[in-house]
């Protein structure tokens, strides 16, 4: 079984140094969690988009309700790994702050 920590330097495997294992360990798990935070704060987003898509069936939104499903749908653009944190940030209930979420 080929160590998963290797460099191939003109075709020779050369294990990792442990200090050098350390860190990718680290870089993956900060990779994990912050795709398991943008997940969460995706499904976030399509509970919120779907509990106002009742407002589009209605037929007359108002522009502040527009701006509102604009700003959820666009989540994935305006707010990279840096802003996750921010994002589902909590108060002492568990609602999220942020003002993205804020219903209009």
């Amino acid at each position: 079984m080929t160590n998963k920590y290797v460099h191939n330097i003109n075709g020779v495997e050369v294990p990792f140094t442990e200090a050098e294992i350390t860190a990718r360990k680290a870089e993956e798990a900060e990779a994990t969690n912050d795709a398991s935070k943008l997940k969460r704060i995706k499904m976030v987003r399509l509970q919120k988009l779907q509990e106002t898509d009742w407002w589009v069936l209605r037929g007359n939104m108002t522009d502040a309700q527009t701006q509102y499903r604009q700003k959820l749908r666009d989540i994935p653009t305006d707010y990279n790994s840096s802003k996750y944190d921010e994002l589902l940030a909590t108060d002492t209930d568990g609602k999220l702050t942020h003002s993205v979420w804020t219903k209009p």
